[in-house]
């Protein structure tokens, strides 16, 4: 028989149990804490030749708690021209672009080419066939516009500056659209047009048809899908075509601008900073970037008394597409003209399937 104080030990520690059980949360009991995350956004992007990563900065929660915030590296998605193996063509002038096309403006003369009829994601280079069908609507540029919800980019999540509520005029947006490559703006512009957005679309589809852009489709006004696809030499039909609007050709190039919203002054600068390089003398721009397309660049400029259209698709970096921009400058410049012709080309057409 146990002795007495050893029953009333036992007594004890079984209630302490039970108090203990009882003060501490089952979920807590049964599984340690885990680290949530809870959202994470962009802080850096590196980029080579042969890949690209991102640095995405991640705050974590702990029971609850917030413990700071971790760097984590996340491979980059590849683009349309890295999976068809674009990106492995090398040229004479050793661009980093997988697309290039350089045509003499006045005679359609070739001057360069690589992968020119490889169909490609074009992004934001869209937003010229989206000012060029706005601006020949003859719509009353005054008139004001609120960017809605429906105007927030829910394809790739990307921000803009111009918060639901803002109310610009129809000029102030094609405005941003075309400079600083806002994708609400473009967005607006398309939803507002008298039809709605189905009506948009589908004019700018029967404008890239007139014009013969046979590889050219586009389901949206702003570049953000990877299904707006078109090639080099539909491309440079369409800024052949925009170079000839007076106000495209204004817009695209400007430097900057400054808009009020509310009580605040908001401004915005050119995507393309060649624009304010005094060694370019640059009569119409667009650049563009989603990941499926990589970095795309398009000009109409002056070079050596020749007014030349360029066209740089997959670029791997950022500064890449100026870079290439830049080479094919100093090889027309230094070059005789008679000798202006080089041709690397393929007839790869990936698309979105």
């Amino acid at each position: 028989m146990p002795h007495p104080l050893f029953s009333h030990a036992l007594k004890v520690l079984g209630t302490l149990a039970v108090l203990i059980a009882l003060a501490t949360p089952a979920a807590e009991a049964a599984t340690p804490k885990r680290a949530i995350v809870k959202k994470h956004h962009v802080t850096k992007v590196t980029s080579s030749k042969k890949s690209v990563t991102s640095r995405k900065r991640v705050k974590v929660v702990v029971g609850g708690k917030r413990r700071g915030a971790v760097l984590a590296v996340v491979p980059a998605k590849p683009s349309f021209g890295q999976l068809a193996g674009l990106q492995a063509s090398h040229d004479a002038l050793d661009l980093k672009s997988s697309v290039a096309l350089v045509i003499d403006q006045d005679t359609k003369e070739v001057l360069f080419s690589k992968n020119e009829q490889a169909v490609l994601p074009i992004a934001s280079l869209t937003k010229l066939m989206t000012g060029l069908i706005i601006n020949s609507a003859k719509l009353p540029m005054d008139e004001s516009i609120m960017v809605t919800q429906d105007d927030v980019d829910t394809e790739k999540w990307s921000r803009s500056r111009l918060k639901v509520g803002t109310e610009l005029t129809r000029g102030e947006l094609l405005h941003l659209a075309l400079m600083s490559s806002e994708n609400r703006a473009a967005h607006a512009l398309g939803r507002t047009y008298p039809g709605g957005m189905a009506t948009f679309v589908r004019l700018m589809n029967d404008r890239a048809r007139l014009l013969g852009m046979k590889d050219t489709v586009y389901v949206e006004p702003t570049g953000l899908s990877s299904h707006n696809q078109s090639s080099a030499r539909d491309l440079a039909t369409l800024v052949n075509a925009a170079y000839a609007d007076p106000v495209l050709r204004e817009l695209s190039t400007s430097t900057g601008y400054q808009v009020a919203v509310g009580s605040r002054t908001l401004q915005f600068n050119n995507t393309n900073r060649l624009v304010k390089n005094p060694d370019w003398d640059i009569g119409l721009q667009k650049t563009g970037y989603i990941s499926e397309a990589g970095q795309c660049l398009v000009m109409q400029t002056k070079i050596a008394g020749r007014k030349l259209i360029m066209v740089f698709l997959d670029s791997a970096g950022k500064l890449s597409r100026l870079g290439d921009a830049e080479r094919v400058r100093r090889w027309v410049e230094s070059t005789p003209m008679a000798d202006h012709k080089i041709n690397i080309s393929t007839s790869a057409k990936p698309n979105a399937g």
